[in-house]
């Protein structure tokens, strides 16, 4: 087998974070390897014992424009790109006096850290950087004979090639040039993401004739994330999976603080996720949600935290056990008092009272408890399909049937203001559940969720049954509100929630059926609203 080490002899070392760099530089003194470097960089180098040229004498060009041209010069990308098993290139390099690289380690400017920090846009602008991407990109280009190092977790492993005169093989310096691409377009999508949101199309431009909203949906859709840590596994044992960051937001759902418990799994993400979504469409009004396989077993708005727990858990005390909790508001003692019997995966909220983070740090060892510093923000869903991605707005409470002004009522007496309350929420917790999805709720709770089925009428069965068999065997249909995401096809949906007792059902209606549904509300004196706006959730 052909031998495809090269030897490192000379490098070039330019990082704007310098953790880790002494263990290079340890090397590089032993192996008496020529260095080349810029600024701070140099300067650190040379104060750990290494013999640094600078870059300007390498030029013959002094640092300018603040630092913005320093290694953007022929002198340092010809040694750069230089394919040394290339005789013509070799020749060319003698004619010129320039002398190749072996290894090329750079890090970039902190262009997310400074977008993070609130920083202004000239300050964010500086942090673009240019000459550091060229030159990693360059040695990735010829990975033939350069090794390029962009990440600091391989610094042990270079040094080990140094120390030993190894260098490295083909094989790995194509690794090497796979990472660095791969961290040269996280970093042009980060900048990418930034300026699509700071620097729309100005009015001034002509409108195209793409039908597609190109500020929300580009001809390229492209955005990076960051390995956060990799899972257990995923839904299943046999499935891998990892958690992504968005390097522009630090305050997601995904950078929640974990205050307890044991380590986050794939279906903890998926269901607290959903659970956190779901509180937050009762703001401001207090609300805790209760969530399994990412649908609500419970979902209740309290005049505290604890009566809104003890509500949401009561709709279904069967599911909650495994279940997570969320809460848009301080958990208190009262509510982590609440919580402490049932067995429950994960608890999510803001803030938690210092009585009750302790309650359920020393009661609750394996619940995982997490703080999350904002409400959510997104404002956009992806999903990724064989080939593609599917993008789309995300699904808030904010269309124009959301608002209860705007509902028309088409059966019985209009609803008193208890009633309406009712309604309202039984319209906002419908977003949440699983289509088909029909709701009951009395007292600003759920009573009864039938959720995931294939058709309407059974989640209307569903709803029904489990609103009058999981409490005790409560008639707890009887006087409750119904909300449906989408038209009733056909009466008989209708029908089983009439016959059940309900007193109003709030619908999107659009319906070719739409009167005889409303005939039947009409014939039972059951007040019914169109909202002509559905809450489908796939």
């Amino acid at each position: 087998m052909t031998n495809t080490n090269r030897p490192i002899r000379r490098a070039l070392v330019s990082v704007f974070h310098k953790e880790g760099i002494e263990v290079l530089a340890d090397a590089f003194v032993k192996a008496g390897t020529e260095v080349v470097s810029t600024g701070s960089t140099a300067k650190t180098l040379a104060a750990l014992g290494v013999s640094v040229t600078e870059v300007s004498e390498v030029t013959g060009f002094p640092e300018s424009l603040d630092g913005r041209v320093k290694t953007l010069d022929p002198h340092i990308h010809a040694g750069i790109l230089a394919d040394m098993t290339n005789a013509d290139h070799v020749a060319q390099l003698e004619q010129l006096g320039i002398k190749p690289f072996d290894l090329v380690v750079v890090n970039l400017y902190p262009f997310a850290d400074t977008v993070r920090s609130g920083a202004e846009t000239d300050a964010i602008i500086e942090k673009i950087d240019i000459g550091g991407p060229s030159m990693v990109r360059g040695a990735a280009k010829n990975h033939a004979t350069v090794a390029i190092v962009t990440d600091p977790q391989d610094y042990a492993l270079v040094a080990s090639r140094v120390a030993d005169g190894t260098g490295f093989s083909l094989d790995e310096r194509r690794w090497l040039a796979a990472k660095a691409f791969a961290h040269t377009a996280a970093y042009d999508a980060t900048i990418n993401e930034w300026t699509a949101k700071q620097w729309p199309k100005p009015a001034t431009v002509a409108a195209d004739d793409e039908q597609a909203d190109t500020a929300k949906f580009p001809a390229q859709f492209t955005r990076t994330w960051d390995r956060a840590n990799t899972l257990r596994y995923g839904e299943n044992s046999h499935q891998q999976a990892a958690l992504y960051l968005d390097p522009l937001n630090q305050t997601g759902f995904a950078h929640a603080e974990q205050l307890g418990g044991k380590p986050m799994s794939y279906n903890n993400y998926v269901d607290a996720d959903a659970a956190w979504r779901a509180v937050w469409d009762m703001a401001p009004s207090i609300a805790v949600a209760i969530v399994k396989h990412n649908n609500p077993c419970g979902l209740a708005i309290g005049a505290t935290a604890a009566e809104a727990h003890k509500k949401a858990h009561a709709c279904d005390p069967v599911s909650a056990y495994g279940g997570v909790v969320a809460c848009n508001t301080t958990v208190t003692l009262d509510m982590a008092e609440s919580v402490r019997p049932i067995f429950t995966e994960v608890i999510v909220a803001p803030a938690y009272e210092p009585e009750a983070l302790e309650l359920l740090q020393t009661k609750k060892k394996n619940l995982r408890i997490l703080k999350v510093a904002e409400p959510p923000k997104g404002h956009e869903q992806i999903r990724a399909i064989d080939g593609g991605l599917l993008v789309q707005d995300t699904d808030l409470i904010d269309a124009p049937g959301d608002d209860p002004n705007g509902w028309k009522l088409v059966s019985g007496e209009a609803a008193d203001a208890e009633t309406l309350k009712d309604l309202v929420f039984a319209w906002r917790a419908i977003r949440c559940v699983k289509s088909n999805a029909i709701l009951l709720a009395h007292d600003q709770a759920t009573v009864g969720i039938g959720m995931g089925q294939v058709n309407r009428v059974d989640s209307c069965h569903l709803a029904v049954e489990r609103a009058n068999t999981l409490a005790d065997n409560a008639d707890r249909a009887t006087g409750a509100v119904a909300a449906s995401d989408a038209f009733f096809p056909f009466a008989d949906g209708a029908e089983i929630l009439i016959k059940a007792g309900v007193k109003a059902i709030v619908q999107p209606g659009g319906s070719i059926r739409d009167e005889e549904v409303i005939e039947a509300a009409k014939q039972a004196g059951v007040t019914m609203y169109l909202t002509g706006t559905r809450h489908f959730f796939h």
